[in-house]
This record gives structure tokens, sequence and C-alpha cells, in this order.
């Protein structure tokens, strides 16, 4: 009969189980790490001036200044002085704080600043134009958009449009008949 050749086992060197689990460890982490790094970036609403008070709900105006950059750095929009003549609204460029008003991302950035504050917002492509940029802009299709936000001022879009009648109001009557003088 033939006999099993025997091999005999090594005793393990002192430290090489230590050395294992530490290879292992380190292992895990660089997967995690390259992982983490491979994630697309989150929507994000960053302070970067603290403001004071509440902040916008649905319904309301906010009066905002912005700068809207690419992840290239590329201005795609900016603006910063109200359409309006000064007093009757605040400072900046109207925004109704609505569903569908502006694109998701900056809707749901605009609900988390508080008046006079100035904020960093990161919109991903799902939450801002996706495959479908608005025509003729600057935007390329799938891209990140990267606002600089300062929220002036917000108020009901009641108060919004008491205003704006009062400044209708105040503006003299357009057209033909406004051109002519009047007859004694």
């Amino acid at each position: 009969m033939a006999e099993v050749t025997r091999v005999p086992i090594q005793p393990i060197a002192k430290g090489s189980l230590t050395k294992l689990w530490v290879g292992v460890i380190i292992a895990v982490l660089i997967g995690a790490g390259i992982a983490w790094a491979a994630l697309p970036k989150a929507f994000s609403v960053t302070e970067v001036t603290a403001g004071t008070g509440a902040v916008p709900i649905d319904g309301d105006v906010a009066f905002i200044k912005y700068k809207g950059t690419l992840d290239d750095g590329t201005v795609f929009d900016e603006a910063s002085s109200s359409p309006f003549p000064p007093g009757i609204f605040p400072d900046g460029v109207p925004m109704l704080v609505e569903k569908g008003a502006v694109v998701d991302g900056f809707y749901e950035g605009l609900k988390q600043m508080q008046k006079g504050g100035t904020y960093e917002l990161f919109i991903p492509a799902e939450l801002a134009y996706g495959d479908a940029p608005p025509p003729g802009s600057d935007i390329p299709p799938g891209a990140n958009l990267n606002f600089e936000v300062e929220l002036v001022d917000f108020m009901s879009q009641a108060d919004a449009e008491r205003r704006i009648q009062m400044l209708q109001q105040m503006m003299p009557p357009q057209g033909a008949d406004a051109a002519q003088p009047p007859q004694p």
C-alpha cells in the first residue's frame, strides 16, 4: 500500500496575523474611498453669510441677487438689481417660491434661506434641467448648476400683487390718447 506524503504545517510567524488584518482593513478603506469619490455630488445649500428671521414658504415672492455657473466656472446667468423703481420693492430679482416656477433644486434651496443671508447652492442635473436645458441657453444637457445667492427679502404673493397695483397706478397712462395734451 502506498503511503500519503506528509507535509508538515509550519507555525505562523509572530505578528503575521496582525499584518494580515491590517492589510484587509486598508483594502476595505481604499475600496470605500474609491466608491465615495465615484458618487455623484448631491444637492446642497451652504450658508456663506447668516441671514435672520423666517424662511420663505410656498407662495411667497423672494427678492434675490444671484450668479449661476457651470461646474467649469462658466457663468450662464446673473442678476443683481431690481427691475422696479426703488422704494416699492426690495432690491433684487423677484422669484415666486412655488414648485414649477423655477427648477426643483432652486425651489428647494430658496425654502432653506433666511432674509439677508448669502448661500452657495449646488443643484445636480436631475434637479436642474436634466438633459433638456432651455433652448438657446448656455447650459449643456446633463449639467450641474452652481449658484451664489443672496436672499435680499421676501413677502407674500398678495403683498407683492398689491405693490404692483400701486406701481401701475403711479405710472402715467400709455397709448395714443396719453400723447395728446388735454384740450381746453
